[in-house]
């Protein structure tokens, strides 16, 4: 699996290491090619999975803010509920391509 955007692989892994939430991909932090990630200061509040950081992705010359997101501490029963541990594993939108 594949995370493009504008033509640049952002993350790559099998479709065995990723975790599907909720109709997302979530890409192993160690996966992800930090080097295109800028931390940001805007969060979000899931009632069931936590508070989300956000990372804004710059590629060439040109920036998607807020494009990808993680939870740094999964809420309690989280985990449970997914079935696996997905702290910091890092999920894409704003159009941003995950495919296979």
């Amino acid at each position: 699996m594949k995370a493009v955007w504008n033509g640049t692989i952002i993350a790559e892994a099998s479709k065995e290491d990723l975790i599907r939430i909720e109709g997302n991909w979530y890409f192993p932090p160690e996966l992800v090619k930090k080097e295109y990630l800028k931390e940001s200061d805007h969060h979000t509040t899931c009632f069931w999975k936590g508070e989300a950081s956000y990372y804004d992705i710059e590629v060439n010359g040109e920036t998607n803010l807020g494009a990808a997101w993680y939870y740094p501490q999964p809420m309690d029963g989280a985990l449970e509920r997914v079935k696996k541990d997905f702290t910091n594993y890092v999920a894409f939108w704003r159009g941003v391509e995950v495919t296979e």
